[in-house]
């Protein structure tokens, strides 16, 4: 674009719309027109979209008659956003007088719209990763994208750190192949690593330094204001909290125009819609859910509702958190702790959803503690502290997914697409030893698969890697994408009964004759025969606690931190906060019987009841931190005597059960919490290669391996997880260095079991004095954590029964 380019046109349309553009949006004009690359921070509702469509616009408006064909994509990371992004930049074209088409090309897009835009592609296409990469699937793409000048990747935040974010890359990377000059522009919100997402956005041209970042100081204000509890709990547990608050919820109901209620998990916003409805009945017709599972058409119906106010509240998961622009919202509300300082941003962000105006959330929390977390929360937003996203390096199924539909479509010469691929973020490390793997990989299936016609996928022809089978373009086309779900395992006795179902992640954890408590029973693992967990009875009273990922969402370090420090505030009794002020009855009684812990202690405490012998840490890391290193807490006292345990955690630490004495002064003699050795420890308190076993499944779904099936007859999970499971077998076998076999154990120690942050925790512990406090009896602190353990042996009545006499027996002693 010409440094000449006229931005009059541009601000003629805001003044027709009652707008002024913000300094931010200019200056993305500004360098977009001298041809930049970059990205472009800003908060939900500031105008993020015209930042980047209008010098497309602007440029388009220039070029007039020259500018024909497809000019810019528009990436988006779920369907939801498109037909609001189509809608804003139509009316932007129309504005400007501009006869451009701007079109949405997704899974939602009917055959005959694609072969129309294939015909006569729009100027603007706004579409998702895995259509991009269909698109790059078909014969002919170099013409389709020949006049290709833009592509934006909108929430690149959220994209990157998935592998759809390492897709994304691979894309970009040959649609600068065929146009070196394309500009390309991610939008995003703040996070904690801005410059890797820089770097991953623009591969190894980040390294020139000719990039824009263009940040809008449009200041946010965001109120938190906490729904406190008439009574504080001296003995708090986790869940039952919020719904009693239901009653304080209906006058900010009343006297807001629309409400948004965000909960972590579908099942949460179930109960939280029956329980809305149950008090009030009033609201039938005037609320309304939201989330993953509710059919698109249901979905859109509730969002065009909420855009005209037509409905008084609606209770939703994440699927409302990103992008759609519900002006009319005035008031949000969070239940229970969202464990994330961004999640909790963008979340608040949904009210005064327009620039300038303050952010107001409600924080209902499901427990006691939870209050800590809402100080702690507020802390962290007014510092600006908000989570990195890890991008994914190095994963070898995507590229060998996205090397095939090069193959598909026109075939490709590996000495011009590795130089593509080296320049992205993801494979930089790229060997040309591993590069001549991928090769092999698809065109042959490697050493180990050599001999089966069905992977030999790809021919090479004069140097071109061509798939020259329609069935295996078809099939491939048909698994394009990275998104893969999570499989539920059917648990059934040995004789055939069936129990329930439970997720694999927590299956593969273990080994035959570990035992575990599923359905209030405890039961020994046998076996896992394809998807099917059998077990038997056991009179055992140890073993693992099951959970679900769904339900719990893992507790983020920023946000860790802050809780740490609200905690030392504690400590100090500096109980200045309205949230911290409401729990002095229940500090009061952690005090007496044991203690609060300061930043530079880690409490432990360690007493004897009815039920064991209890070993409790506080390490305020979060659940997912707490669930290896009490494993490998646990591993490393049974490497002193032999002693089995059950392990139970919540986000502020962690149990260990015995039916014998368990000798902690001893253990924290000899290093227990020391960091060196962890790897090894970690794989040998770990079934690793169990859970290496489960983490293949998607990788080889990815990397083609295995058919998913096609539309309507999907392949039954457990059928694809022994198409899987015999892979890793030969691998493990026959080809010990296969580059997925090994991603397989990198993506399980960086992604399940955060290494990284396992062993920061460890040296943060180190340097920490350690308090063992012995009380008599379990204290305010012990208790979430017993009450989650007893949460899967017993049914929700006799749960409650049993959590009164707890409570009586413990406030009687």
């Amino acid at each position: 674009m010409p440094l000449s380019i006229q931005t009059s046109p541009a601000h003629d349309w805001f003044s027709a719309q009652g707008w002024a553009p913000f300094p931010f949006q200019e200056e993305a004009w500004a360098q977009y027109a001298q041809g930049r690359s970059g990205l472009v921070n800003a908060p939900t509702g500031s105008g993020k979209t015209y930042a980047l469509a209008m010098p497309i616009l602007l440029q388009g408006l220039q070029a007039q008659e020259a500018a024909k064909g497809l000019q810019a994509i528009w990436v988006t990371p779920i369907r939801a956003l498109a037909k609001e992004i189509q809608g804003a930049i139509q009316r932007a074209a129309a504005g400007l007088g501009l006869g451009w088409r701007v079109e949405i090309r997704s899974g939602d897009t009917s055959s005959a719209d694609r072969q129309k835009q294939k015909r006569k592609p729009p100027e603007i296409l706004i579409t998702t990763p895995e259509s991009l990469h269909l698109l790059l699937a078909s014969k002919g793409y170099p013409s389709y994208f020949g006049q290709l000048s833009a592509v934006v990747v909108d929430e690149w935040h959220e994209m990157m750190g998935s592998k759809r974010g390492v897709q994304m890359e691979l894309a970009l990377s040959r649609l600068k192949g065929l146009q070196p000059s394309l500009q390309v522009w991610g939008i995003s919100a703040t996070i904690g690593n801005m410059d890797d997402a820089l770097h991953a956005l623009l591969g190894q041209a980040y390294a020139s330094g000719r990039y824009a970042l263009v940040k809008a100081a449009i200041p946010k204000e965001i109120i938190i204001e906490s729904i406190l509890p008439d009574e504080a709990e001296q003995f708090p547990w986790a869940g039952h909290l919020g719904t009693k608050l239901i009653h304080k919820l209906l006058p900010i109901l009343d006297k807001s125009t629309t409400t948004l209620i965000f909960t972590n998990t579908r099942a949460q916003c179930e109960i939280w819609y029956q329980k809305l409805l149950d008090v009030a009945p009033e609201l039938a017709g005037a609320i309304a859910m939201h989330h993953g599972s509710i059919s698109r058409e249901l979905r859109d119906w509730v969002e065009e509702a909420l855009h005209e106010a037509r409905l008084k509240a609606v209770v939703c998961t994440s699927s409302l958190d990103l992008g759609v622009d519900f002006r009319p919202v005035e008031t949000v509300i969070q239940i229970g702790s969202p464990k994330g300082v961004a999640r909790f941003v963008q979340r608040a962000g949904r009210s005064g959803h327009q620039p300038g105006l303050p952010s107001k959330i409600y924080f209902v929390p499901t427990h006691a503690l939870e209050l800590v977390e809402a100080a702690a929360l507020r802390r962290a937003v007014a510092k600006g502290e908000l989570e990195s996203r890890l991008p994914y390096l190095r994963s070898f199924d995507v590229l060998a997914q996205y090397l095939v539909t090069l193959a598909v479509s026109e075939g490709f010469r590996p000495e011009e697409i590795f130089p593509e691929v080296k320049n992205t973020f993801a494979f930089s490390s790229i060997t040309s030893e591993e590069w001549a793997w991928c090769l092999d990989f698809i065109r042959s299936g490697g050493k180990a698969l050599l001999a089966y016609d069905e992977y030999n996928k790809v021919v090479v022809t004069d140097g071109r890697y061509q798939v020259d089978s329609r069935r295996v373009a078809m099939r491939h086309r048909l698994q394009i994408g990275t998104i893969v779900s999570d499989a539920a395992m059917q648990v059934k006795y040995v004789g055939g009964k069936y129990i329930g179902t439970i997720e694999e992640w927590f299956i593969a954890q273990l080994k035959p004759g570990d035992n575990f408590w599923f359905a209030g029973r405890s039961l020994e693992l046998v076996r896992i025969k394809e998807m099917v967990v059998q077990v038997k009875r056991t009179q055992r009273k140890t073993g693992k606690i099951p959970s679900w990922l769904g339900g719990r969402l893992p507790l983020s370090s920023q946000l860790s931190a802050s809780l740490r420090y609200k905690m030392d505030q504690i400590s100090r009794a500096e109980l200045t906060e309205p949230e911290l002020d409401n729990l002095r009855p229940l500090i009061s009684v952690q005090r007496e019987r044991s203690h609060v812990p300061a930043s530079h202690e880690l409490l432990i405490e360690y007493f004897h009841s009815r039920e064991g012998y209890h070993l409790l840490a506080y390490p305020f890391e979060g659940r997912a931190v707490h669930e290896g290193l009490s494993a490998l807490i646990a591993y490393r006292i049974s490497k002193m005597l032999p002693i089995s345990f059950t392990i139970a955690m919540n986000d502020y630490g962690f149990e260990l059960l015995s039916d014998r004495p368990i000798p902690i002064e001893k253990a924290l003699e000899e290093g227990l919490f020391r960091s060196q050795g962890l790897r090894e420890d970690i794989q040998a308190s770990i079934n690793a290669a169990e859970l290496a076993r489960r983490r293949f499944r998607d990788i080889a779904s990815i990397a083609g391996l295995v058919f998913k099936g096609f539309p309507g007859k999907a392949k039954k999970d457990r059928h694809l997880q022994s198409s899987a499971q015999l892979f890793f077998e030969v691998f493990t076998d026959y080809d010990p260095s296969n580059l997925l076999l090994l991603q397989a154990y990198d993506e399980v120690m960086a992604f399940q079991l955060e290494e990284a942050r396992l062993r920061m925790a460890l040296q943060r512990i180190q340097g920490q004095k350690c308090v063992l406090k012995t009380p008599e009896r379990a204290t305010p602190f012990a208790f979430p954590i017993m009450v989650d353990r007893l949460r899967e042996k017993l049914s929700s009545e006799k749960l409650e029964d049993r959590i009164r006499k707890m409570k009586l027996q413990l406030v009687r002693d």
